[in-house]
């Protein structure tokens, strides 16, 4: 039988708001002349991006990467899995990765690598939420909002089995993993 599950706020959308905005403000100051290309890892990250590029003072160029290493469980495979590649010229440029979440590290490891390989000059990780005590890999992240314990959260985005994506806040899941 499964548990019910729970949500236990973590971070309301006012703090959302406030980090996202000093992001922003970061960015801009580390790439004065030229903005880089904003590659957006899908599904997850597109709330988080929406609000960044919003916060933008100039225009900036944005494309996106969709990788999958969860299918609908709480763990990650570990096996990542690329399903839509970048269609922006990424050769001679500077390119930041944002995320909606670092957690063991190896989709924003894979994202980072698939970058390079076609040819970005630089590759810097933004990442809303950072879970460090999770990490399998090397991974540098440059931009970051918060820090999450090792717990399963969802909401602004990030999502469980395709649910909570439409939530303001960010919550910790609770509950059990055979379905919500």
């Amino acid at each position: 039988m499964s548990q019910a599950k729970t949500l236990e706020m973590l971070i309301s959308r006012e703090q959302i708001a406030e980090t996202v905005k000093r992001m922003a403000r970061q960015i801009e100051g580390d790439y004065p002349a030229e903005m880089p290309l904003l590659v957006a890892v899908l599904k997850g990250s597109f709330v988080f991006l929406a609000d960044l590029v919003r916060q933008m003072h100039r225009s900036v160029e944005l494309d996106f990467l969709r990788l999958s290493s969860y299918g609908s469980g709480t763990e990650s495979s570990g096996n990542i899995k690329l399903r839509m590649g970048v269609t922006s010229p990424i050769r001679g440029r500077d390119v930041l990765v944002v995320e909606d979440i670092v957690d063991m590290g190896l989709t924003t490891q894979y994202a980072y690598g698939y970058l390079r390989r076609k040819g970005a000059s630089s590759v810097k990780i933004c990442t809303l939420l950072d879970k460090p005590s999770r990490r399998q890999g090397r991974v540098k992240v440059d931009y970051m909002g918060f820090t999450v314990p090792n717990e399963f959260v969802v909401g602004y985005g990030l999502d469980f089995a395709e649910r909570y994506r439409h939530l303001p806040d960010i919550y910790i899941l609770t509950g059990g993993c055979d379905g919500p």
